[in-house]
C-alpha cells in the first residue's frame, strides 16, 4: 500500500508515472493503480536508433512497459529524448572525463532529463510525476518538501536525486520508496508482473552492452602517457590516456608487483600517479572541498565560517560517513571526515545529509585542495 503520506498528496491530481521497463516502476505502477490512481504511462527513449551499439535494451524495456499499460489498462506514450540526452548528459560526462574529473551521468540524467525536459515537453501538464526510485519525502511545517532516504539502504537512491530543483522535488513521487526490495519483488510477483525476474540495471544506461573505456575512446581517442609511482618517482609503464582511468581504481592497471591504485591524474602533463600496496595511506582522504553546493530545499547553514555536524556518501553505498562541513565566502563547503575516505576524486558528488541520514540535504562536486 501506498505511504500515507503520498496517498495524501496525489488525491485528486493529475499524475504521470515514468516506466523504464524494470521491475520497480512497474510496481511503482501497481502500488498508484491500487490506490485508484489512473497515471498516464511514459516511457523515455534516450539511446539513438542510428547506433546498434548503443541502444541499451530498448525493445525489451519497452516490451515490459507495455506489459505494464496492458495489465492495468493504462495509455502508454514514448517521448523520444534522445537527443536532449546526448546534447545535455552525455556532453556534460565526456567533457569532465576529457580534464580529469569523475563525473555521474546518472545524477544529471534525473535533474536534466527525467525531471527537467521531459517536464517542459509534457511533464508540465501534469501535477506529480511518479517514478520507480527508493527514496521518500516529508513536508515539514512550513510546507516545504525534503527528500528523505528509503528504509533499505542498500537500494537507496536519493544520493542520484540530490540535484534536483526544488520545484522538481516538489513535483517527484516515490511510490515504492517507503518499501525494501525484497517487498517490491513480492509485490511484482502477486500482481504477475512480466519484470518481476528481471535483473536490476547496472551501469550508465546510454552505454549500452559497449564497454565504458571503448565508450570513451570513440568520444575522446587515445592519449599514451606515462604512469609513474608517486614513491619511487620510476617509471612503470605506459597509459593510453588518462581518461580511462579514476582516482582509487585498482583493477585494469596490468602492473606486476602490485596491487597498484591510482591516486592522482596529471591531465596537464598527462601523467597517471599510481601508488603500491593493499591499504596504502594514499588511497585516502579525510579533507576536501566542493565547488558551490547545491541545496534541495534549504540551507542548514545561518551564517558564513558556521560549521555543522553532517553525514555523507561520495559514492553509491548503503554507508554514511559522520563529518564536519564549512561554509565558505562562495557558497562551496570545506569538509573534514570523521575517518579517511577511499578514492576521493574531484568531480564526484559529495551528497550531504543531516546528522541521523534521514533528510538528503543536497550535493555538489568535489574539488580537491
Amino acid at each position: 500500500m501506498l505511504d500515507n503520506t503520498i496517498r495524501q498528496r496525489l488525491e485528486g491530481r493529475r499524475v504521470a508515472a515514468l516506466l523504464s521497463g524494470g521491475v520497480d516502476s512497474s510496481v511503482a505502477v501497481a502500488e498508484l493503480v491500487s490506490e485508484g490512481i489512473r497515471p498516464d504511462l511514459w516511457y523515455i527513449k534516450i539511446a539513438p536508433d542510428e547506433d546498434e551499439q548503443l541502444t541499451c535494451t530498448i525493445e525489451e524495456d519497452l516490451e515490459m512497459a507495455r506489459a505494464v499499460a496492458v495489465r492495468y489498462g493504462l495509455p502508454l506514450q514514448v517521448i523520444d529524448l534522445h537527443h536532449d540526452y546526448w546534447e545535455r548528459v552525455v556532453t556534460y560526462t565526456m567533457e569532465r572525463v576529457r580534464v580529469g574529473l569523475t563525473p555521474n551521468p546518472d545524477v544529471m540524467c534525473n535533474r536534466l532529463i527525467k525531471f527537467g525536459v521531459f517536464d517542459e515537453r509534457v511533464g508540465h501538464d501534469y501535477d506529480i510525476i511518479a517514478t520507480g526510485h527508493y527514496a521518500t519525502t516529508e513536508v515539514d511545517a512550513e510546507g516545504r518538501t525534503w527528500l528523505c532516504t528509503s528504509p533499505d539502504p542498500v537500494k537507496d537512491q536519493t544520493d542520484f536525486l540530490a540535484q534536483l530543483m526544488p520545484w522538481q522535488l516538489e513535483k517527484a513521487c516515490f511510490p515504492i520508496g517507503h518499501l525494501p526490495k525484497s517487498e517490491v519483488r513480492a509485490i511484482a510477483e502477486r500482481e504477475h508482473l512480466t519484470a518481476a525476474h528481471r535483473k536490476d540495471s547496472q551501469g550508465i544506461c546510454f552505454l549500452g552492452k559497449i564497454d565504458y573505456n571503448e565508450y570513451v575512446r570513440r568520444y575522446l581517442g587515445e592519449r599514451p602517457g606515462q604512469v609513474i609511482d608517486q614513491a619511487t618517482g620510476r617509471v612503470l609503464g605506459m597509459h593510453k590516456g588518462v581518461w580511462f582511468h579514476t582516482i582509487g581504481q585498482r583493477k585494469g592497471l596490468g602492473f606486476s608487483g602490485g596491487p597498484w591504485y591510482v591516486v592522482r591524474k596529471d591531465m596537464e602533463r598527462n601523467i597517471l600517479w599510481v601508488a603500491n600496496g593493499f591499504d596504502t595511506s594514499e588511497q585516502y582522504s579525510d579533507h576536501f572541498g566542493t565547488e558551490p553546493f547545491h541545496w534541495l530545499t534549504a540551507s542548514p547553514f545561518t551564517q558564513g565560517g558556521q560549521t555543522i555536524d553532517v553525514t555523507l556518501k561520495i559514492r553509491h553505498t548503503p554507508d554514511f560517513t559522520s563529518a564536519q562541513a564549512t561554509l565558505l565566502d562562495d557558497g562551496s563547503l570545506d569538509i573534514t571526515t570523521l575517518k579517511p575516505l577511499q578514492g576521493v576524486a574531484p568531480g564526484q558528488f559529495a551528497v550531504l545529509y543531516d546528522g541521523t541520514h534521514h533528510r538528503c540535504l543536497g550535493s555538489a562536486e568535489i574539488r580537491l585542495f
